[in-house]
């Protein structure tokens, strides 16, 4: 099989760069990219991995790295912040950044990698997601972080629905996961939140796609 490249974005620490990690021994040609440039180069040399500077907050950003790297074959869509607050009550500034990078910043990754993808006839998008993201699950959680994650499900049924060819495209619940934004008190080590993201990034071509993942079984949205 022809070597992957696949890029990840917010890779530089937690899920980010375990997923990197393990699709790295697996064999892909791995971008790890992240908003901070410093940081996210050191962690990258550090694991023997390539570097692209991405903001997932900045269209400009998304399509500078994509113009500098039309290779990519998988975009996982990791980046992401966890802001507290109800609907009523949360920051106005928490809920635009909670869209700007956990919905906007996949959706303009897509919009930016997914054509390359197309043009070559493979291709393999993770969104990364929450739990508190599910209708079936009760939308718990702060508003800001479960509105993004919801839309964020949204876009990966409505590009799985768009896209053909050997294209999958797939959201995965990592549970509650021990990094900075799960907190040490979390039930997951970061090995065990990657696993599922990483199964969904090398999926087969008769793998399933429009699903939500949580142990590599499927949730109801």
């Amino acid at each position: 099989m022809a070597e992957r490249t696949a890029l990840v974005t917010g890779g530089n620490r937690g899920i980010g760069l375990e997923v990197c990690r393990q699709l790295k021994k697996l064999g892909h040609r791995v971008v790890l990219t992240a908003r901070d440039a410093d940081h996210g180069a050191k962690e990258a040399a550090k694991l023997g991995v390539e570097f692209e500077h991405l903001d997932a907050a900045s269209i400009k950003s998304i399509a500078a790295c994509a113009k500098r790297r039309p290779d990519v074959d998988v975009l996982v869509n990791n980046a992401g912040i966890y802001p507290s607050g109800g609907v009523l009550a949360a920051d106005e500034k928490d809920l635009r950044e909670a869209m700007e990078i956990n919905y906007w910043g996949p959706l303009w990754s897509c919009r930016a990698f997914v054509p390359g993808m197309l043009a070559r006839g493979y291709g393999r998008v993770v969104n990364v997601t929450s739990g508190y993201g599910l209708f079936s699950e009760g939308l718990e959680g702060p508003a800001p972080y479960c509105l993004s994650k919801a839309a964020l499900d949204a876009l990966t049924f409505k590009l799985a629905k768009e896209v053909k060819g050997d294209l999958k495209v797939n959201a995965v619940c990592p549970g509650w996961v021990r990094t900075r934004m799960g907190g040490s008190g979390a039930s997951r080590p970061v090995e065990k939140g990657a696993e599922t993201i990483v199964w969904a990034a090398t999926l087969p071509a008769s793998g399933p796609s429009g699903k939500i993942f949580r142990d590599k079984r499927e949730l109801g949205w």
